[in-house]
């Protein structure tokens, strides 16, 4: 498989069947985030294209007939709505499995309108938040060209405002941020999510995840919405179809014989 990968166990969407719709070699993405499990963006950029023929996924996902998956999931080697054909891929995808469709995206685009309607094809979208304010955002997310976070977080309030499907707010919390909960919460508040995802990267990464107590006291910032944290997550065993292409966009996710099993103590 050079597109599709797992299914994968996700704290936040169950069983994920995966899209990525940014193969090859290193990473593609907006940002440079002192937190990502895929390392360096060897391929910065904000500009959308095309790295992917649409019959080339179609195919792929007639072969995923059958297995078993809660959601497909847009997410991979990069930043999803970096593809130019996000939206006749969604539709694809609904087309040939008819699963909810979930994208993961790091927000950078989202201010665009041609990204806010092709992700309005998804059922669920789960947009990153990491920073309430400048400073942290440059911090954290280290965006690969001057990018503005209040323009960010307007595009999501837009996007909010136009769509009906469930809209997620995955938040990521280490050192640099745990003391801004409260702001980051009202942040959150004014968007009206669906649900606030607290994160902090149990994978394997170059940044130190904070304590289960840590999240714990951050979840109380977020009292009157819906939170959830990533320690509260459910063990699922899930098995993936092509393990190469699974540990590509996952690494460090199958590092013994029970496979995935025990990923939600990873993250």
């Amino acid at each position: 498989m050079s597109i599709i990968y797992g299914p994968v166990p996700s704290w936040r969407l169950g069983r994920s069947l995966g899209i990525d719709l940014l193969p090859g070699q290193g990473k593609t993405c907006c940002y440079r985030c002192t937190y990502c499990q895929l390392g360096v963006t060897t391929h910065p950029t904000v500009q959308r294209a095309e790295f992917v023929k649409l019959d080339d996924l179609a195919r792929e996902l007639a072969i995923m007939k059958g297995v078993p998956a809660d959601h497909v999931t847009f997410s991979g080697t990069g930043e999803p709505t970096l593809a130019a054909n996000l939206g006749r891929a969604i539709d694809i995808a609904h087309r040939a499995l008819g699963l909810p469709v979930a994208v993961l995206t790091n927000s950078a685009l989202i201010p665009r309108e041609d990204v806010r309607e092709e992700l309005a094809k998804a059922d669920v979208v789960v947009a990153k938040l990491d920073a309430p304010d400048e400073r942290l955002f440059r911090l954290i997310n280290r965006p690969v060209v001057d990018l503005s976070l209040e323009e960010i977080v307007d595009g999501i309030r837009r996007f909010r405002s136009e769509w009906s499907g469930r809209l997620a707010l995955q938040m990521m919390f280490l050192t640099a941020n745990k003391r801004a909960a409260d702001e980051m919460a009202a942040v959150a508040a004014s968007l009206s999510p669906d649900e606030v995802q607290v994160n902090t990267p149990l994978r394997p990464s170059a940044a130190a995840p904070l304590s289960r107590q840590e999240i714990a006291a951050i979840c109380e910032s977020f009292k009157g919405l819906p939170v959830r944290s990533v320690y509260e997550a459910v063990p699922l065993v899930v098995t993936p179809v092509d393990v190469k292409a699974t540990l590509r966009r996952r690494p460090g996710s199958l590092g013994e014989p029970k496979a995935f099993r025990d990923y939600p103590k990873r993250g």
